[in-house]
């Protein structure tokens, strides 16, 4: 009996001095995860579009137009904005009933698609993958879908921005119109 007694206080000894410890263990916090990988180094310069002329006023209508009837077809309110190289505003429309506040986004997302050379999902997808560095590059980047760089013959010649929709719905209604500019 003595002996039975003896092995249960010294189970209880062992599990009083091993409780706390798990216990510890386990309310550790956990590693905070890793930043997400930088990306690599390409061996090309990515968006590297060589300038062209600035698109005309007439240019920007017939693509603003393209994108316009598209929106109408998909009964989509839109603002849509077509700019020079430089992302100065050069066209713009605002269909009736378009969101207002959508106004200086869409001329936002065209400027950025013009001055970065490149989609302005590209900022959103950094921004969604943990990259908010983003925000550091320029005050005036908008960094949300549906911002479309104007290409023609290999070079930039202008961007189209659209708002009013959701992302994906303003990027439809801007790739239209881009890919009326070849």
């Amino acid at each position: 009996m003595r002996s039975i007694v003896l092995t249960v206080l010294g189970v209880c000894a062992v599990t009083a001095i091993c409780l706390p410890a798990t216990a510890q263990n386990a309310a550790a916090p956990a590693a905070p995860p890793a930043p997400p990988a930088a990306g690599g180094t390409p061996d090309a310069m990515p968006f590297d579009i060589p300038y062209g002329t600035p698109i005309g006023l007439e240019r920007a209508k017939e693509v603003l137009a393209a994108a316009e009837a598209e929106a109408k077809k998909r009964n989509w309110k839109m603002n849509i904005a077509v700019v020079d190289t430089h992302g100065e505003l050069v066209h713009f429309a605002r269909m009736d009933g378009a969101q207002l506040a959508s106004v200086p986004i869409s001329i936002g997302k065209a400027r950025t698609a013009a001055r970065f050379r490149r989609e302005t999902r590209a900022f959103y997808n950094a921004f969604e993958t943990g990259h908010p560095y983003v925000s550091t590059l320029d005050p005036t980047l908008v960094a949300s879908p549906g911002g479309f760089p104007l290409v023609e013959g290999g070079k930039l010649i202008g961007a189209i921005g659209c708002s009013g929709g959701t992302g994906d719905q303003d990027a439809a209604i801007c790739k239209i119109g881009a890919e009326l500019v070849k």
